[in-house]
């Protein structure tokens, strides 16, 4: 019943991994399995490209882990996982990750704001910026705190001094795509910040604009 939510969980680390959203074993994937109180998560300091579906670590959200066929610890981050998950019974992945750009943002405690209209595709609910989560040394209960303070708001954040964190409703993968459009507008944003100078700010897509978008009626669509 679990090889396919731990197969979800390598494929999408990997992948992580390879496209630069986390490198050197930071970072962290977890996934809940439905109607239970299991989550599969990756291993604490294991080399994600040597990684094998057997090394992906299950606990409960008691924080028990009840298999670890290759004797691995789980992620020193799993308080948070686990917060997230008991916090927002909505979640389904979770996605941490170190890109270089928006955690560059996260160490300047500097939200990113919606230069461009894709900021909506990360369900930022409290307005057109991505929030940062307050600091809190990694693998305590204070992080695990401050993100979900963040997140009560947000599908994404900026963990400060740290890097990024995404959450998604049904899926990891969505969740990594979630982080990779924080750093795409990170990049964005450090570009647009550069050309204009010290003291000087971008434009930005106002809330009320972001909340229009619909699929256009004029596509004729085939009917079911």
């Amino acid at each position: 019943m679990l090889d396919s939510y731990k197969n979800e969980v390598l494929v999408c680390s990997q992948n992580a991994e390879r496209s630069g959203l986390c490198k050197h074993r930071s970072g962290n994937f977890s996934v809940r399995v439905p109607d239970s109180d299991l989550i599969c998560i990756t291993a604490s300091g294991f080399d994600r490209m040597r990684m094998t579906e057997r090394d992906i670590v299950v606990m409960d959200l008691a924080g028990r882990v009840v298999e670890a066929l290759t004797n691995l610890k789980p992620t020193s981050e799993a308080l948070m996982h686990i917060a997230i998950y008991k916090d927002r019974q909505d979640v389904h992945a979770i996605a941490h990750t170190h890109s270089t750009t928006a955690t560059a943002f996260s160490v300047l405690n500097k939200p990113i704001p919606a230069i461009i209209y894709e900021l909506s595709l990360l369900n930022c609910k409290d307005g057109n910026t991505i929030p940062v989560a307050k600091y809190g040394r990694p693998g305590t209960k204070e992080l695990a705190d401050n993100v979900i303070e963040a997140l009560k708001d947000s599908d994404v954040a900026l963990m400060q001094q740290h890097g990024t964190i995404a959450v998604h409703q049904d899926s990891l993968h969505e969740a990594v795509l979630r982080c990779e459009y924080m750093e795409e507008l990170a990049r964005m944003y450090l570009t647009t910040l550069t050309v204009l100078g010290p003291g000087r700010e971008p434009p930005v897509v106002p809330q009320s604009e972001l909340q229009k978008w619909e699929y256009p009626k004029e596509i004729i669509l085939p009917s079911k």
